[in-house]
């Protein structure tokens, strides 16, 4: 039986919590009225949800259900943890147990978000869940990576009770498509042993590093009407990172490059967060 240790430092990846926690954090900005709706009660605990259980979630289920693909992925023996099938039933009543509760929550104190967790659940599970399985139809499974951006969603309805701008909403999904793609190019070996079908098995790691390369373009034109410079820094960053990477040897390069998009992204967000909330200064 998994204990909370392998739960909390393995399964749910916490070099990627900030994935899931900064666009939360950064929905609650853009929503916010004043400061003190930073530190509402709420916000809070729907705060612990997105940093723990809700990457134990999607990385979870990812575990279990990529288990033939994993077991061939040298990432998984060296840079990851190979979670083995007897953990997985478990792991799934682990998950279970420590997300029901926050549903349950949000139904109470937070109806208005409803919408933006269900999205959330829903393209989080089905992503390596069946009968979608979306992370094996390729272009499909960068599109489901918009479950990303549902957080920021969340937190935007929990202040306001209304939905973000349809076009941060569309921009947000492609950056979030990017960053699936790119994700993929150092399993495409891996994948294609397995049988896998993905976006980076599709293109191969030279067309994958330049779709990545347009969806970050593409998302900086479509909110620079609201981030103004910062979306011309994330160009700046981005589409040289892509063919910067590009050029790495592959794989081994590409996955040394691959181990500081982690740290990349967060530094991002980081300023993304303080460029809305700079309001409250």
């Amino acid at each position: 039986m998994p204990d909370i240790g392998f739960l909390l430092l393995n399964v749910s990846r916490p070099r990627f919590w900030l994935y899931v926690l900064g666009p939360y954090l950064v929905g609650l900005a853009a929503g916010a009225v004043n400061a003190e709706d930073l530190f509402r009660w709420d916000a809070l605990i729907f705060g612990l949800y997105f940093l723990f259980p809700a990457n134990l979630m999607i990385y979870g289920i990812n575990d279990v259900f990529d288990f033939e693909t994993d077991r061939r992925n040298p990432k998984k023996s060296k840079y990851e943890l190979l979670v083995r099938p007897e953990s997985h039933r478990p792991l799934l009543r682990w998950i279970a147990f420590l997300n029901i509760p926050f549903v349950i929550a949000t139904y109470f104190f937070a109806p208005q978000a409803l919408p933006s967790l269900a999205g959330f659940i829903f393209f989080s599970v089905f992503y390596s869940a069946p009968p979608i399985r979306a992370k094996a139809i390729p272009i499909i499974d960068s599109a489901f990576n918009i479950l990303y951006v549902f957080p920021a969603a969340f937190a935007y309805q929990m202040i306001t009770g209304s939905f973000p701008p349809l076009i941060l909403f569309a921009a947000a999904g492609l950056w979030t498509m990017a960053m699936h793609a790119y994700s993929a190019i150092p399993d495409i070996v891996a994948d294609r042993e397995a049988g896998v079908n993905t976006i980076a098995t599709l293109l191969g790691p030279g067309w994958t590093h330049l779709f990545c390369g347009l969806c970050y373009a593409a998302a900086c034109i479509l909110s620079v009407t609201h981030l103004t410079w910062l979306a011309a820094v994330g160009v700046l960053i981005y589409v040289p990172l892509m063919r910067f990477s590009d050029l790495a040897e592959y794989p081994q390069g590409v996955l040394r490059i691959y181990k500081f998009f982690p740290i990349i992204n967060a530094i991002f967000g980081f300023a993304l967060f303080w460029y809305i909330a700079v309001k409250f200064i």
